[in-house]
């Protein structure tokens, strides 16, 4: 009893792996994903996804669909339709084996004739005779033939492209192989950002090199707009420049399985040099320029200490009364500022280098001085998108597999034509059926063909 019953919850496990509606689910299942994968920006920073998700942010993050494709469940859903593909595959590929390598050879006149290409005719010719003349024509149309004698019969099985019976099968082995290099990127796969300014070297993350950018340019159109991106970069290894290679948009750099792109560009704007103009209301020539750091405090020669403590390159105030950035454009830099004299704040306040009169300083001692954000600069990085995909020449090799699997199946039908030789009184009684499983009017024509030339031979 336990035996039937295991044996039957075997056949029920390979019944629910190899069923279509599995497969159709889990393909619909990762096509939904993998379109929700495109339209989640993937591998950004929390600050990022809090910007454009808000409270959403923490549960996309949480779930995995920040990163979708080195997600534990992805993968899973990847090794469960593998599962799904094998099963099925060796279920029903043990028949196309026996049909392909170990054919019966013994047949009844009542099964040819049932098939819808047959025939049937009595030569005036002897069983060695009618058997040259088949082999003969089965030949000529490139039919691979095999006989078997029994009794007073003769049997025979002519075929030709019999690998096309594989071809949903190759098609499968295809798909396994993409699914293969999909988990191998999953689990060993990475995608990271680099912001890198000129002359600046970094170690690539799990990597045994580092990376330099030699120089970085902007290409503008006439209007202002953003042509392209392009970064010289150095590849470094044992402290020995090893290559070099100007990089752009869809022009990558590769190097011991990783790929750099060029992906971004921007200013680090936590760094920028200001320079800051101090001015009298009532002395119009006096003019003091100042060149500041954040953090770092300048002597005025008023006695001052003026330091700059916040930089935003575009300034903003948000439906919550917050002040931040719209973007990392330079659209409306703004600079707070800070003035003390000894242990005693004079002012605080904003300056914008646009709206020099816009100013927001709030004095907490009377003062005639008034500033003006005058310049301001800051190294421009370039953004870099390393990635290492380990499983990308499996997902071209499987795709190369499947493209062969699919022109078997579609390109390369299976032929057969059968025939039963019996010679009686001298004559030999030819029964004959031929199937193809594609181009069943072209088959139709060529086993007229074969059975017209068969009567007409000597």
């Amino acid at each position: 009893m336990t035996d039937w019953s295991s044996e039957s919850q075997m056949k029920r496990l390979i019944g629910f792996f190899s069923s279509v509606k599995l497969a159709i689910a889990l393909i619909i299942i990762i096509t939904l994903v993998s379109v929700l994968g495109t339209l989640v920006p993937q591998q950004r920073s929390l600050e990022e996804y809090a910007e454009h998700y808000g409270r959403l942010s923490q549960l996309l993050t949480k779930s995995g669909f920040t990163d979708v494709y080195h997600s534990w469940w992805f993968i899973a859903l990847l090794v469960f339709f593998s599962l799904n593909i094998i099963v099925c595959t060796l279920k029903r590929l043990s028949p196309k084996l026996r049909r392909a390598f170990n054919p019966s050879m013994e047949f009844e006149p009542k099964s040819l004739l049932s098939m819808k290409n047959k025939d049937r005719f009595s030569r005036k010719a002897g069983l060695s005779a009618t058997q040259d003349a088949v082999e003969k024509e089965l030949s000529s149309r490139y039919y691979r033939v095999k006989t078997r004698q029994k009794n007073n019969r003769l049997f025979f099985l002519g075929r030709k492209r019999i690998m096309g019976l594989f071809g949903s099968d190759i098609v499968h082995l295809g798909l396994l192989v993409i699914l293969l290099g999909g988990i191998i990127s999953g689990l060993a796969g990475f995608r990271t950002n680099l912001n890198i300014t000129e002359g600046e070297i970094l170690t690539v993350p799990h990597a045994e090199f580092q990376l330099k950018l030699d120089k970085f340019n902007t290409e503008y159109y006439p209007d202002g707009r953003i042509k392209d991106w392009k970064s010289t970069l150095t590849v470094i290894e044992n402290e020995a420049p090893i290559r070099t290679q100007v990089i752009e948009v869809n022009h990558p750099l590769s190097h011991k399985g990783y790929v750099f792109y060029q992906s971004s560009y921007g200013w680090d704007w936590d760094n920028p040099q200001l320079e800051v103009w101090a001015k009298k209301s009532s002395d119009p020539d006096f003019l003091e320029r100042l060149d500041l750091q954040l953090g770092k405090p300048a002597r005025m020669d008023e006695n001052l200490t003026i330091s700059v403590l916040h930089f935003i390159p575009d300034f903003i105030i948000n439906e919550n009364n917050e002040i931040t950035t719209r973007s990392l454009e330079p659209n409306n830099p703004a600079a707070f500022i800070e003035g003390w004299e000894g242990e005693e704040k004079i002012f605080s306040g904003w300056i914008f280098a646009r709206y020099p009169d816009f100013g927001r300083i709030h004095s907490e001692k009377e003062t005639d001085l008034t500033f003006e954000l005058k310049d301001f600069k800051a190294l421009q990085y370039s953004g870099i998108q390393a990635a290492k995909d380990p499983g990308v020449n499996f997902i071209w090799a499987g795709c190369t597999v499947l493209m062969i699997g699919l022109i078997l199946a579609f390109y390369w039908p299976p032929k057969e034509i059968k025939a039963i030789l019996e010679e009686s009184q001298g004559r030999t009684e030819v029964t004959a059926g031929g199937t193809s499983s594609k181009n069943r009017e072209t088959f139709a024509s060529e086993f007229k063909e074969f059975m017209t030339s068969l009567r007409r031979s000597p």
